[in-house]
């Protein structure tokens, strides 16, 4: 087996993990917590343990009932897209542990860890109606310019106060000037109406950022609406509302009929509008026909954010339009559904807000806790009993892992909105154990070397290219089934899996720049090289076979030799040199170096004589 060649620096490898794994992100952590502190006015702030989910901490329980303006019935599908929407809204920057569920035939329940302000309850209850926009410009989704291009600073909110709006909404002066643009457009899809702070706004926003994805409605249908698509691949600038979603009938996904009236294999969505949007889309497909692209596109708008924007072919005259490019089932599916949600007049009034208890609470917090001590313990008095002295080297790495662990949950939960259920403890509980099986794994495989009668130096430089293998392959079976569980289900079974998901990378870090490196550093102390009855490592612990080495000396455990009896002493001798001379000539030096074919020879030679000679004694 080849060995790695390459000079090790244990202790610089320590002093990076240190610094860039833990003291640098608790540093980062320190600093949030000093200056952007979570409080009463800033619920989402930094703070030095991780956020809780409902189930350990509480929250806000908010009860939404869907009514449609005009009598109609709401659809289970209705209910189901809604929910999507609104998950969409509450739960777009991660793991946030919110529970959303249906209850009944037109209520919604949703439930939000911690407390919960009234911008928030005010997002999720606005109505998401669907609104047909022309498109006036697209372009890629990062800012093609710095945010201080438009208004900002001192100036911006001393005008925002002037005016009485917020400084990151339009001001009264910019709306006023909107409105004029369009009223001196030639028509809707007139460049004219884009005014200098639109197209400020246009150029500074960032469609790859998840923050400007997550919807929330309330856009103004007689303005502009610059926007992002919802999977952030492009940005536009669209135009006042044309046609509303109210005026559309029915959506259905299927095959798009062919030009005889065939079937063809190419998916699509079909659209049915009343009488009133039959004549706003006809008069809508026949100016945006003629327009170049992009302008004879017109953008369907749920919630704020772009579902499709497809182009104008033809005029639509008799209120039966079909969408058709790149779909497949499943995404015609999802778009038909869409447009159905969003062509209801529906809305969401607030039946009830309260603040609600800790499903499990801190005695089962408590117990939970508990256990995961229980199991520490049980790993340390394993550790300690199997390795003696060496397994405080476990001990150490557990700490560390523990530490790199609670300090990354905790940014998680700063800049992620991450909380942590019971399932989640429950899958670092999990983890305390595959996270001592990598070390004994190690251990081991420096075991088994050294029971081959080499230096420790040399058993945990081939111990570890042994053991690595094994660690690496064992850790990526437990990644993937942590990601397959994360993708394939919802709720505490998710929090479980990014829980173990993420002990798994950092045991594997853990093993790689700070158990293997100490290990390093520990074959040159003489309590763990010269095999001290505690280390963990000593001969007789290990059961190493007796080795010839000249001279009369023998490497390993001859224990054998000195507890036979005087009489049979000789004898036992003799039968251990010759053993050795015979099927177990000595392979390393005494410098711990390899020996070369003929060097082996020699030794078997010299063994074999001073064998003979010995025999001749006796």
């Amino acid at each position: 087996m080849a060995t790695d060649t390459r000079r090790s620096r244990p202790v610089r490898t320590i002093v990076l993990l240190t610094i860039l794994t833990i003291l640098l992100p608790f540093g980062a952590l320190l600093a949030g917590w000093q200056f952007d502190g979570k409080s009463s006015d800033n619920p989402d702030g930094a703070s030095l343990a991780p956020g809780l989910a409902l189930d350990l901490q509480g929250g806000t329980q908010v009860i939404l009932k869907a009514v449609t303006s005009d009598g109609s019935e709401v659809t289970p599908e209705a209910m189901e897209e809604a929910i999507g929407v609104i998950r969409q809204r509450v739960d777009a920057n991660g793991v946030t542990e919110a529970e959303i569920a249906s209850q009944g035939d037109n209520q919604i329940v949703v439930e939000i860890p911690g407390e919960v302000d009234d911008e928030t309850v005010a997002l999720i209850s606005q109505a998401a109606q669907m609104k047909f926009r022309p498109v006036l410009t697209i372009g890629n989704p990062i800012p093609t310019a710095q945010p201080s291009a438009s208004p900002s600073g001192d100036a911006a909110d001393d005008a925002a106060a002037e005016d009485g709006a917020a400084a990151d909404q339009p001001t009264k002066k910019e709306i006023a000037e909107q409105e004029e643009a369009i009223e001196s457009a030639t028509d809707p899809s007139d460049l004219a109406q884009i005014t200098p702070s639109v197209q400020a706004a246009f150029d500074a926003l960032d469609c790859t950022d998840p923050k400007n994805r997550e919807g929330g409605g309330g856009d103004n249908p007689n303005l502009l609406l610059v926007t992002c698509d919802q999977v952030g691949s492009a940005k536009y600038i669209l135009g006042p509302v044309e046609v509303d979603g109210t005026d559309l009938t029915s959506a259905t996904s299927g095959l798009i009929p062919g030009a005889n009236g065939s079937v063809s294999n190419t998916w699509g969505v079909s659209l049915d509008f009343n009488s009133e949007g039959t004549t706003k889309f006809r008069e809508t497909t026949e100016r945006l026909t003629p327009l170049e692209p992009p302008r004879n596109q017109f953008a369907i708008v749920l919630d704020g954010l772009i579902v499709s924007a497809p182009s104008s072919n033809q005029p639509i005259t008799n209120g039966q339009a079909s969408i058709s490019g790149s779909f497949t089932r499943d995404s015609a599916a999802t778009l038909a559904n869409q447009l159905s949600f969003g062509s209801l007049p529906l809305t969401f009034e607030v039946e009830g807000q309260n603040q609600i208890s800790a499903t499990l609470g801190s005695e089962q917090l408590q117990r939970g806790l508990f256990a995961g001590l229980i199991g520490l313990a049980l790993v340390v008095v394993y550790s300690m009993f199997q390795y003696r002295t060496l397994g405080l080297l476990t001990v150490m790495s557990l700490i560390v892992a523990g530490a790199m662990t609670y300090v990354v949950i905790a940014l998680l939960s700063w800049g992620m909105g991450y909380r942590l259920s019971l399932p989640g403890i429950a899958g670092l509980i999990v983890a305390i154990g595959f996270t001592a099986d990598s070390f004994i794994v190690y251990f081991e495989r420096i075991r088994d070397e050294l029971r081959d009668g080499r230096t420790l130096r040399l058993a945990v430089q081939r111990g570890w290219l042994r053991a690595r293998r094994t660690i690496y392959a064992a850790k990526a079976v437990n990644l993937l089934s942590a990601v397959i569980l994360y993708f394939m289900t919802v709720g505490g079974v998710r929090g479980f899996a990014f829980t173990l998901g993420l002990t798994t990378i950092i045991d594997v870090m853990v093993v790689i720049w700070f158990t293997h490196p100490v290990m390093e550093l520990l074959a040159k102390v003489p309590f763990f090289r010269d095999g001290h009855k505690w280390s963990g490592l000593s001969p007789d612990r290990l059961d190493v076979a007796p080795r010839y080495r000249g001279a009369g000396r023998f490497s390993g455990s001859t224990a054998e030799v000195a507890d036979a009896p005087v009489a049979d002493a000789p004898d036992r001798e003799r039968e251990l040199v010759s053993a050795q001379s015979v099927s177990n000539a000595p392979r390393v030096a005494e410098d711990g170096r390899r020996m070369t074919i003929a060097e082996r020879r020699a030794a078997e030679r010299k063994a074999a004589a001073e064998a003979a000679q010995n025999e001749e004694k006796h």
